[in-house]
């Protein structure tokens, strides 16, 4: 007797499965920083966990991949939780043009916030300045351990208590924030420069 419609398709449907990522999580690069950050070599990681360094070294490259059991060993010997290896790095594009432009005193400067509001272990600022631009005719300090100052194009002389500094395209200039210091921008030409501020001396929240 042939079947009814329902029955031939009920014979023709077949379970669905969900399919595994054939890629994996890479892992390696985040078990290899880790590893040089607390300075161990491939050697003492092999040694502690009775891996060889062949098989480290080709997971550090996620070449291949290991059981929980490793993984769980792995982590345990360089200290890292295994959610770590795992977790969504979190970055945060900031365009040129959506930067929010702050004020830091300057004269005759339009400077943009490039880091995002409200981290506070470092700052990321940029600054386009007018021919004769300056921080000030008084010395002054930012809250921060260290200030980097990259020229871009134009030239800045920075002025500390004892000495002056002239900044050229290309040049960078460290110092501690706290160093009382203030800067000009040459008279016959426009400037570009980067701040790096670690850590941030404001949230950038308000």
């Amino acid at each position: 007797m042939p079947r009814s419609r329902h029955e031939t398709r009920g014979a023709d449907v077949r379970p669905l499965h969900p399919s595994a990522d054939v890629g994996g999580t890479p892992i390696g690069a985040k078990l290899r920083s880790t590893r040089i950050a607390q300075g161990l070599t491939l050697a003492q990681v092999a040694e502690a966990t009775g891996l060889s360094k062949g098989f480290l070294s080709r997971l550090e490259r996620d070449e291949t991949s290991p059981s929980v059991a490793t993984l769980v060993q792995l982590c345990q010997v360089l200290s890292l939780p295994v959610g770590a290896l795992f977790a969504e790095p979190e970055i945060q594009h900031i365009r040129r043009g959506d930067a929010p432009r702050i004020n830091l005193g300057g004269v005759h400067v339009e400077e943009h916030l490039m880091s995002p509001r409200g981290e506070e272990r470092v700052q990321l600022l940029r600054s386009s300045l007018d021919p004769g631009a300056h921080g000030g005719a008084d010395l002054y300090t930012v809250n921060c351990d260290v200030e980097v100052m990259h020229v871009i194009s134009g030239a800045v002389t920075v002025r500390f208590a004892d000495r002056t500094v002239r900044l050229e395209s290309g040049d960078a200039l460290t110092f501690p924030g706290r160093e009382p210091h203030t800067w000009t921008a040459d008279d016959d030409a426009p400037a570009e420069v980067v701040w790096v501020l670690v850590p941030a001396p404001w949230s950038g929240s308000a």
